[in-house]
């Protein structure tokens, strides 16, 4: 019996005794300055994995997304600044080989000739338009500011640009108004190619050295810049994400 209590004695001993070596160290490692965010301020470059998902705004407050992709990152500058401004200039890129819109269906017709009043017309049967679009983004220029003057958190604000293709004319148009040329006539398509000018702030989360989990919210605008007849676009759109990045 007082064998059994020694060794449950000796065991919580050693696991304290760990416990104490380890907060200790811990408390040295961040007095050095090298806590997590430190840690990473000196980092290369940033691999992370991204779920992001968001309504549209204004007039579009019916269409939604969700984008699933990666983040490639290259740290440019040593950290900079004092206070709570310090930190440092990353470039990225952001690529989504999963990228869908959300939007409410509608009918409408096309007409390649203008109706006359002497003779019909050559619109087609009513068809739906709108839905699910498909397609892939990236996003090839995106420049950050890490915030660096934490011990676990990095937060960071950015600007960036990219573009997306999708698997039909996107944002849809169009009515059942055979006298109306701007919406049933040839000129009255969209582009399947649309721009995505967007800014955002985030926050990197370190759970352990060079490990951290991200969020972010960012104001994307998609816009084809008219190259299709017609140019509505998504004048605002909310959107948030959620990642996990490594950094090397």
């Amino acid at each position: 019996m007082a064998m059994k209590r020694t060794m449950r004695w000796g065991a919580a001993i050693a696991v304290l005794s760990v416990g104490l070596m380890a907060r200790a160290q811990s408390a040295a490692s961040v007095a050095a300055g090298m806590s997590p965010v430190a840690d990473a301020a000196k980092a290369n470059w940033e691999y992370g994995a991204l779920l992001q998902g968001g309504v549209g705004l204004e007039e579009r407050t019916d269409y939604s997304f969700l984008l699933v992709g990666g983040h490639l990152g290259k740290v440019l500058t040593p950290e900079l600044g004092t206070g709570l401004f310090k930190g440092n200039l990353e470039y990225a890129v952001e690529v989504f080989p999963f990228w869908q819109s959300y939007t409410p269906k509608f009918q409408r017709i096309y007409c390649p000739v203008v109706p006359t009043v002497l003779g019909g017309n050559n619109c087609s049967a009513p068809y739906t338009v709108g839905g699910t679009a498909t397609g892939v983004s990236i996003t090839p220029i995106m420049l950050r500011w890490n915030l660096t003057h934490g011990k676990k958190i990095m937060p960071w604000v950015q600007a960036a640009g990219g573009v997306v293709w999708t698997n039909h004319k996107y944002p849809a148009v169009g009515d059942l108004n055979a006298s109306d040329p701007t919406q049933t006539g040839p000129a009255s398509d969209t582009s399947v190619w649309n721009f995505t000018p967007q800014g955002g702030v985030g926050a990197h989360y370190f759970i352990k050295p060079k490990r951290s989990i991200d969020m972010s919210v960012n104001a994307v605008h998609i816009s084809s810049a008219s190259l299709g007849d017609k140019n509505p676009g998504v004048n605002v759109s909310l959107q948030m994400s959620v990642g996990y990045s490594w950094w090397k």
